[in-house]
């Protein structure tokens, strides 16, 4: 024997212990940002007059159009003036009979404009295709710089980048731009941020005899493509720069920040099917970019993400527009005042209900005297006295007269005991049965009508008395269960506590199993589905079916009350047991024997319980959608929360693995590494160790925290080990083509690239000159 069972004196024992509740730090919670309108751009007419006082052949436009933003400004200038997107709305108000029309950021700051926006760009290319939109992009631009010259004409040279290899038709059309009417030149863009850099002169710490590897990755905030690995060879006898090879975009990843975003977008509305806000790209973008990084080992960290420790910091909760209920909290006074007019009232609703109830009561006693006095009056009457005074209250018999008068002592004797107090069933007389008794042959109709009610009311009885004796043998039962299972647990603590384990496990297999019918029932092909099917088919089949004839009905189903056993077949299968198993709580019965075991158990701790083990904090499921806190349903301000976690690291990784998009094609690993370890191979006048002494990194996707150390841990695994291998990203991998193209005006190379408009009337939109970086013409 346990002495801890019998012992009283036991500190805490055989008490519930209470459970601890746990405290959350606040949750790392940011605004939703999207792209909007702020304030509306004036014109800056200063700059032309500016451009005018430059030496000559220094001053340009200098316009970088990418299909993420338009970035164009003053050569002479350290920054650009205006980034705006290359879109356009356009909408006629018929109301008023005028057309509107919005460029750049003007485009959000109109709620019907929103729902007109153009791109001039493909969606996922660098190329325009929509020269609408690129024109009136264009014009905007050049009205804002004071360009707004009387001809729409633009008498200032114009420096306009466009993407890696692009089409001939497109810097055709470009070039065909009405307001393009004195000089036109169309460098490549992200090859700027090359020449920004060398220009620099930060390559001079790098020798590497003008041979480098440049990788190309445009902004994660533009529809690009991925990105290029382009091979530039500087000879010891030629200055100029060319390719010596371009990896051409079908062997190139697909997957940029375009790409990227849609890819975020298509996570989130997966995850959140039923969010009340509005998703859009621009909202994937700024997520991205604000959250995203790049992995170093994407394999480990992404098995522990969800891991409840440190998953505070790996959460990020993005707060959308939400509107929440005004709940009105009144004062301790104002509460009081109520609850005090609630107890009044309901005073005064129980004296009215007691005022009401000794009325009636005095109405019965007054009307149970007047009968009393009418029988005794009747008693010495004759008999044609005894009928008139009977029907005058309409009765039939004197047996009618002496019935309502038992049931008006009754009814007064029921309210006397209900006002004083008691169980109305103790003081109640013992019903007559006399007359069942006696035969039919010898009672009269009235007889056998009062034999019939008291037939009745004897079944009546004998319910009430057996389903109250059952209550009492029940009652019974309960506390001799009781009073062995104490003894039980006096005696031999650690056999009643196996036992009661032994009883927890059992609840719940049966519970499992139960859910498991449950969710079986919805599937057709299950074997619950197939059981109830062919249970239903035999009811239907059961028996040969007979013509009812008219006026009868063969139809005698729920006779016997075995018939209704079969909707619980029905319900759940023939595995349905005979104690009826779904009716049973068994939620009710598990908490039961949990709490005794957290009384007397001492290796059983809340943790153990199956509150707990089911609770939310355990499910991998609540922590990709919610982080890790409790979620509160009822709160507008975390409905419209997005929780954001592996996708951080999920969307970025797709650079390096395609695969996880579903995109069948190499990774930038893959790519450098073929060109690295393949392509450069086996030529003698290429050393590929040159080109491993600067490996330089440009667009916004290289921003992406760890992205340069994820790029050099794979490349150092496909390498020789005493391979030279450098990587540096760019100066400003965002404004650097812009400032790259900024920096050219005025040199030798611009002065032999400008295209003149004589050049371009003469010669056709097809005409280009060959320059630094140019590629060959089409």
């Amino acid at each position: 024997m346990a002495p801890s069972a019998v012992d009283p004196t036991v500190p805490g024992f055989g008490a519930l212990p209470v459970r601890e509740e746990k405290t959350y730090p606040p949750a790392r919670i940011f605004p939703m940002k999207e792209n909007r309108f702020e304030t509306p751009t004036p014109e800056q007419p200063d700059g032309r007059q500016k451009a005018l006082a430059q030496p000559a052949g220094s001053a340009a436009i200098v316009i970088d159009n990418g299909s993420s933003a338009v970035r164009a400004g003053w050569s002479f200038e350290a920054q650009p003036r205006f980034n705006i997107p290359p879109i356009m709305a356009k909408y006629r108000d018929r109301k008023l009979g005028k057309t509107y029309s919005f460029a750049g950021n003007d485009c959000y700051a109109d709620t019907t404009a929103r729902g007109h926006i153009r791109n001039a760009f493909e969606p996922g290319t660098g190329v325009v295709t929509n020269w609408d939109v690129m024109e009136h992009v264009l014009d905007w631009t050049f009205l804002k710089l004071g360009m707004n010259n009387a001809e729409g004409s633009i008498d200032m040279p114009i420096v306009m980048t466009e993407t890696v290899a692009n089409l001939p038709y497109s810097r055709k059309c470009e070039q065909e731009t009405p307001i393009m009417s004195k000089y036109t030149v169309n460098p490549n863009a992200r090859i700027h941020s090359y020449e920004r850099n060398h220009l620099r002169g930060i390559w001079r710490t790098f020798p590497s005899n003008g041979r480098r590897l440049v990788v190309l990755l445009p902004t994660q905030q533009g529809p690009h493509r991925s990105g290029r690995v382009i091979i530039i060879q500087r000879y010891p006898r030629d200055t100029r720069l060319r390719f010596q090879g371009d990896i051409e975009p079908g062997n190139s990843p697909e997957l940029g920040g375009w790409h990227a975003a849609e890819y975020l977008l298509k996570l989130i509305r997966l995850k959140y099917p039923s969010f009340p806000g509005k998703l859009n790209v621009s909202q994937a973008e700024n997520m991205l970019k604000d959250h995203g990084y790049v992995s170093k080992e994407f394999d480990d960290e992404i098995r522990s993400y969800l891991d409840w420790t440190g998953l505070e910091d790996r959460d990020i909760v993005t707060q959308y527009p939400f509107t929440e209920e005004v709940i009105v909290q009144k004062s301790e006074e104002e509460l009081a005042r109520i609850a005090e007019r609630k107890k009044e009232s309901g005073r005064r609703l129980q004296e009215q209900a007691a005022k009401m109830r000794l009325e009636k009561l005095m109405r019965k006693e007054q009307e149970l005297e007047y009968y009393k006095k009418l029988q005794e009056k009747i008693a010495d009457s004759n008999k044609k006295d005894t009928k008139r005074l009977l029907d005058a209250e309409d009765m039939k018999d004197e047996a009618a007269l002496e019935r309502a008068i038992k049931e008006l002592e009754k009814s007064v004797k029921k309210a006397r005991t209900k006002d004083v107090g008691g169980d109305p069933e103790e003081e109640q007389e013992a019903p007559n049965f006399d007359l069942l008794d006696v035969p039919d042959e010898e009672l009269d109709e009235a007889a056998l009508k009062q034999k019939r009610h008291q037939r009745l009311l004897k079944s009546n009885h004998e319910a009430r008395a057996r389903a109250k004796a059952e209550k009492e043998a029940e009652k019974a039962r309960i506390a001799e269960d009781e009073r062995l299972d104490r003894e039980r647990r006096e005696n031999d603590l650690e056999g009643w506590l196996e036992e009661k384990r032994a009883i927890r496990n059992e609840t719940l297999m049966r519970m499992k199993e139960l859910d498991r019918l449950k969710a079986d029932q919805g599937n057709r092909k299950s074997l619950a589905s197939q059981i109830r099917m062919k249970s239903i088919a035999n009811l239907a089949s059961d028996g040969p079916r007979t013509k009812r004839r008219r006026g009868g009905d063969d139809d005698n189903f729920g006779a016997n009350d075995d018939d209704w056993g079969v909707y619980r077949q029905i319900a759940v299968g023939e595995n349905a047991s005979d104690d009826e198993e779904g009716e049973e709580d068994l939620l009710g019965n598990l908490k039961t024997i949990e709490e005794d075991l957290l009384r007397y158990d001492k290796g059983f701790t809340h943790e153990d319980t199956y509150e707990a083990q089911s609770d939310w904090s355990r499910s991998l499921l609540h922590a990709f959608l919610r982080g890790p806190r409790p979620f509160d349903a009822g709160a507008q301000s975390e409905i419209n929360q997005i929780h954001l976690n592996v996708e951080r690291i999920r969307v970025p990784e797709v650079v390096f693995q395609p695969s996880i998009a579903g995109v069948d094609q190499a990774g930038l690993v893959e790519m450098c590494g073929d060109i690295l370890t393949q392509r450069l191979v086996g030529i003698p006048t290429i050393n590929r160790d040159d080109f491993l002494r600067d490996i330089f990194l440009t667009g916004g996707n290289t921003l992406f925290d760890n992205f340069d150390d994820r790029l050099r841990q794979g490349l150092t695994a496909l390498l020789p080990v005493d391979s030279p291998l450098k990587l540096r990203r760019a100066d400003n991998a965002i404004l650097d083509a812009w400032k790259g193209a900024a920096g050219w005006v005025g040199s030798s190379g611009y002065k032999a690239a400008a295209v003149t408009r004589a050049e371009w009337l003469e010669k056709g939109g097809d005409y280009i000159k060959i320059r630094l970086l140019s590629p060959c013409p089409a």
